[in-house]
């Protein structure tokens, strides 16, 4: 699998071409391509998607992939984590060294989202914008909640069916502010630039205008999916309301800020994982080497795939309050 991508201009690490502002004949899209390498055995505990960039090296999807795609034009780089219609919760692991996809595990046994009626799974390509971080220690001003420590969220709304762990340039036409268990958990509504639709969508609005009822959908989708396991529904902040691209463009840049300075030791990383092969300096505790990162791989055999449970099938009927 080979994802076409290009590097951010505005982290100035290492190992990147330099921002316009350090020099104007810089370009601000530069090629790149990512792989991936299954470890262990899909459906089960051990399970693991991990990185390579161009040159073979493992890299780590929170740290490595630049957000933007394009700055100059607001392209930002999209983690796909979860494939629309499929079920299991896979994230970026942000506490684990390389930050590989796996599954989220509760109390000893996977994860996967129920299917509420009318929805089967996830209706959109989930995932996450790298070099993002919610921070937990900052509470937000518009949902005067805190961040809730991982990447921020993507829905990409596109046709096409993406893969688990495919690399994707997305642009954005708004976001929703979820309150998921007091914290805040910002959700981007973008859609994949090679889409046929993309030139169409190019706000919110016109996401009210071109699909009449998916915004509707997404936010009953957030609201009720926790039911299943007993919890209550999550809150929105804005009565509900998605806010439109320029908006989402100035958190998502916040977010980037957060991640900056998570990245150069400004913040309390707690439990995260910064270990990083391309961004730190090789004298940061944050630098991982390459024979670190080929360690990390192959200390997690292959494995066959186990079958989904049966269970992950059974649907839920809640009548909307």
């Amino acid at each position: 699998m080979l994802h076409t991508t290009s590097p951010s201009a505005d982290v100035s690490f290492r190992r990147y071409p330099p921002s316009q502002s350090q020099t104007e004949n810089t370009s601000l899209q530069v090629n790149m391509s990512f792989t991936v390498e299954q470890r262990g055995s899909l459906n089960a505990l051990n399970f693991r998607l991990f990185f390579k960039n161009a040159d073979g090296k493992y890299i780590s999807p929170f740290h490595d992939i630049p957000i933007y795609a394009d700055e100059s034009q607001n392209i930002f780089h999209m983690v796909v984590e979860v494939p629309r219609w499929t079920n299991a919760k896979m994230e970026i692991a942000t506490k684990d060294l390389l930050n590989p996809i796996k599954q989220d595990v509760k109390k000893g046994k996977l994860r996967y989202v129920a299917n509420v009626f009318p929805h089967k799974g996830y209706i959109w390509n989930y995932g996450a914008i790298p070099q993002t971080w919610e921070d937990p220690a900052h509470k937000d001003g518009d949902t005067d909640c805190c961040g809730d420590n991982d990447p921020i969220d993507v829905c990409e709304i596109g046709s096409k069916v993406c893969s688990r762990g495919e690399v994707i340039k997305v642009k954005v036409l708004g976001i929703l502010a979820m309150i998921d268990e007091g914290e805040t958990d910002w959700k981007v509504i973008a859609i994949n630039v090679e889409d046929p639709e993309a030139n169409d969508l190019n706000n919110i609005s016109d996401v009210q205008r071109l699909k009449p009822g998916y915004l509707e959908a997404t936010v009953d989708w957030f609201r009720r999916y926790k039911v299943p396991d007993g919890k209550p529904e999550n809150r929105f902040a804005f009565n509900e309301e998605f806010k439109d691209k320029d908006f989402a463009i100035e958190v998502i840049k916040a977010t980037h800020n957060f991640w900056k300075a998570l990245i150069s030791q400004k913040a309390k990383a707690g439990e995260l994982n910064c270990k990083n092969t391309c961004v730190s300096a090789s004298d940061s505790p944050f630098c991982c080497s390459a024979d670190e990162a080929k360690a990390v791989v192959e200390a997690c055999p292959c494995g066959k795939d186990e079958d989904i449970p049966s269970s992950v099938d059974k649907w839920f009927y809640y009548e909307k309050k």
